[in-house]
């Protein structure tokens, strides 16, 4: 490849530490606060992170409301990979089944998760693979970041922080289960 058709990546610049490891625990914490006033305890609550970062956050918020209500609560995983629409649409639909998750989503009150909401497309296709896995009771989503700019009409009933950008700017979280570091920043590419 010449260097006139070599592929350039982005280059970023970052901005900003939006939230330390402290400031995502605390967050955390009172989300799991939230959710349990929300639906009265969390007898028939199931936590569903959205591979990757938002399994972390849902084992976390997991282990924070089995203390605040002093039994365990579900909590599973959702891998949207087959879902995702700026996937070829060519081949068969990947069918999930019941129990792929960690548990059975039917009648039960799932509180589904992700790092950042941003377009609503990610949330699109994981509410796909969650109803293909069974027939929740009530779906709620949160999210540590709410970025805006939404293509879709998806909101979080939990939101950690309201943070607007703009569309050059991209919010990372780092959490140490995937990236070995906690933390929240604020970067923006650069031309």
């Amino acid at each position: 490849m010449s260097a006139d058709t070599e592929v350039r990546k982005p280059k970023f610049r970052e901005k900003g530490r939006l939230m330390s490891a402290s400031e995502i625990e605390r967050t955390l914490v009172r989300l799991a606060h939230e959710i349990v006033e929300k639906h009265g305890g969390s007898k028939n609550v199931g936590l569903v992170g959205i591979k990757r970062r938002g399994v972390p956050l849902a084992q976390r918020l997991g282990v924070l409301i089995e203390k605040i209500e002093k039994h365990p609560v579900d909590v599973g995983v959702l891998d949207i990979s087959f879902y995702r629409d700026d996937l070829s649409t060519d081949g068969a639909r990947p069918k999930v089944t019941p129990g792929a998750i960690g548990f059975d989503v039917t009648g039960r009150d799932i509180v589904l998760m992700d790092d950042v909401l941003y377009t609503g497309r990610t949330i699109r296709a994981a509410l796909d693979a969650l109803f293909d896995s069974g027939r929740p009771k009530s779906v709620r989503l949160l999210v540590l970041i709410d970025r805006g700019h939404r293509e879709l009409p998806i909101e979080a009933t939990y939101v950690g922080r309201l943070i607007p950008t703009s569309k050059r700017e991209i919010i990372e979280v780092k959490l140490n289960e995937v990236d070995g570091q906690e933390q929240v920043l604020l970067v923006e590419l650069v031309d």
